[in-house]
């Protein structure tokens, strides 16, 4: 009878064994995994899954989220660490990822060296401050959390930290690693692109192009072909570039020009407008105490309504504004004061251009109202705070305004809308009003007929401030990066960031930006009730594992003793 039963446990050991065997054998060729949690954390949009498996070369990876760090950093590379392993599942050994301390080992000079070719990629340090002894204070670290993303010959650099304005860490940290799939699959898409897509920056109506758009020239020329078009010298704009935008026109458009913009959108072109409707400028009070906005006449009022916005003729103020150093007293202290002509602009948080954006900073913008009817979505993007206001042109701006404290009574309209996104079929403003030898003038020109209606689905941007695209210029650092206060370079807001995504939204037909969608849902305790029930919660994690154990012994010793007494 014993041999029987030592014949059971064996026959059953081998069984076990084989069957674990056979599931691991069974696992190397069938792989799957699921997903469990409520927001689907770990599911990568589709467009993701289409550019992983299509890579035809190696992409490597370097993550900078190495070494002694706060518990929030850890988290962040963790979930960089998980997020690239989810590549993995679809891109398969073209995917090659490690994580490292930038600089580490090298001699202050060349890790110097590196940390500044960092910066140069976008990878922003972030200035830390640590405790390297108990009976020490605090030092300062700079860590560099991104990472460089390689293809072929191609680098490009993420920066994996995003400085939300208002939030508190926990939830920027949030919104950073919700981000984490779109920034690296939006690195890779941009380094496999064989042809870049094609940007036509305008001219011919007086605008920008000197050290005040050195930023704006070199951002879309780090992703893009970009290439300069004066509208006055082209008889149409050609159909192979994939956007246009205009930067701050000064002088009038004619009916001329229009038309050319109008056919260009008629035939898929996409536009992004940064448009300032008066001409207000800070400069005006460099050597003045005050000025007078005006309309700049620009003579685009009926195209854009036609298109589904208005850009109004006034300024916006605002309580969430920038700051300019105003000399306070007699003795010549200055001190930084909030200018409401310079609002920083919130995102909406509803559009991928605009998920888990930073404030971005302003200077004069104009309020924008859309215009019912037609097929045209208009989704705004960009509106000023809870608390702000208009002022209709005419209006005197002087810098006595600063000195005077607002009162928030008389900031009482909320989120004005100051960028807006039209998506659908736009109607040509030359509809019906062309004759035939005009329309076959076109024609012959262009190599394309005239078109009333746009033949599918077209979209652009308009944005009632150019100086979102501007930056400042340092005699001692040149030009800096737009969205950066000229006298506190120390805040970055996400003026670059806003006119990348516009642009990517413009341009990427592949669907990257619905990565912009996901969003990580944070499930933090309550503090207070933590506070309360405290002990509670101590005495049963303690007693319960405890007690469940000796329950289980006393009732397999009751068992065993049943089973074998006499």
């Amino acid at each position: 009878m014993a041999i029987n039963r030592r014949k059971q446990y064996l026959q059953r050991a081998i069984l076990v064994v084989g069957v674990l065997v056979g599931i691991n054998i069974l696992a190397a060729y069938f792989h799957t995994r699921w997903d469990l949690t409520a927001e689907k954390r770990y599911t990568l949009t589709p467009a993701t899954k289409n550019l992983l498996r299509g890579l035809d070369s190696t992409v490597t990876i370097e993550v900078f989220l190495k070494g002694d760090y706060p518990a929030s950093f850890r988290q962040l590379a963790q979930s960089s660490q998980e997020l690239l392993e989810e590549f993995r599942e679809y891109g398969g050994n073209r995917i090659q990822f490690s994580f490292q301390n930038p600089g580490q080992g090298l001699p202050d000079s060349s890790r110097m060296a590196f940390q500044q070719s960092l910066v140069e990629k976008g990878i922003m340090p972030f200035n830390m401050q640590v405790q390297e002894d108990a009976n020490q204070g605090y030092s300062e670290k700079l860590i560099f959390p991104g990472a460089l993303v390689h293809y072929g010959s191609k680098t490009v650099g993420v920066n994996l930290l995003k400085n939300q304005g208002g939030l508190n860490p926990e939830a920027a940290m949030n919104s950073s690693e919700s981000l984490l799939e779109y920034q690296f699959a939006n690195a890779i898409y941009q380094l496999q692109q064989k042809e870049p897509p094609l940007l036509g920056y305008m001219l011919g109506n007086g605008e920008l192009l000197g050290a005040e758009v050195y930023d704006l020239l070199t951002s879309m020329q780090s992703s893009y072909l970009l290439d300069t078009l004066t509208l006055q010298y082209i008889s149409y704009i050609p159909k192979e570039f994939d956007a246009i935008v205009f930067a701050k026109p000064a002088s009038r458009f004619s009916d001329e020009d229009k038309l050319k913009i109008d056919q260009y959108v008629m035939n898929g072109g996409k536009v992004l407008w940064f448009i300032d409707e008066l001409n207000a400028s800070i400069d005006s009070l460099a050597h003045q105490e005050s000025f007078v906005a005006f309309d700049k006449d620009l003579n685009l009022e009926d195209i854009l309504f036609r298109y589904g916005v208005r850009i109004n003729q006034d300024l916006v103020q605002d309580m969430q504004s920038d700051f300019v150093p105003q000399v306070v007293d007699r003795t010549g202290q200055m001190q930084p004061l909030a200018f409401p002509y310079f609002p920083l602009l919130t995102p909406t948080g509803a559009h991928p251009i605009v998920k888990n954006l930073d404030l971005v900073l302003s200077h004069f913008a104009s309020s924008i109202d859309t215009v019912k009817g037609g097929n045209i979505k208009k989704t705004v993007l960009l509106t000023t705070s809870s608390n702000s206001r208009s002022v209709s042109s005419p209006t005197e701006v002087t810098w006595n305004s600063l000195r005077v404290k607002p009162n928030r009574r008389d900031f009482n309209k909320k989120f004005l809308p100051v960028a807006v996104l039209l998506e659908g079929e736009f109607t040509s403003l030359f509809r019906n009003r062309l004759d035939e030898n005009t329309q076959m003038a076109i024609q012959k020109a262009s190599g394309r007929p005239f078109k009333n209606n746009s033949d599918s689905i077209n979209k652009m941007i308009v944005v009632s401030d150019a100086d979102v695209v501007t930056n400042a210029f340092s005699q001692k650092s040149g030009p800096l990066q737009m969205g950066v206060n000229l006298y506190d370079q120390s805040m970055v807001y996400a003026n670059r960031e806003f006119l990348l995504n516009s642009l990517a939204f413009l341009t990427n037909n592949a669907g990257i930006m619905d990565a912009r969608n996901k969003e990580l849902t944070m499930r933090l305790l309550n503090p207070e009730k933590v506070k309360q029930e405290k002990s509670k919660w101590q005495v049963i994690c303690f007693v319960v594992p405890i007690g469940l154990i000796l329950l289980f012994a006393s009732i397999f010793l009751f068992i065993r003793k049943r089973k074998y007494e006499v």
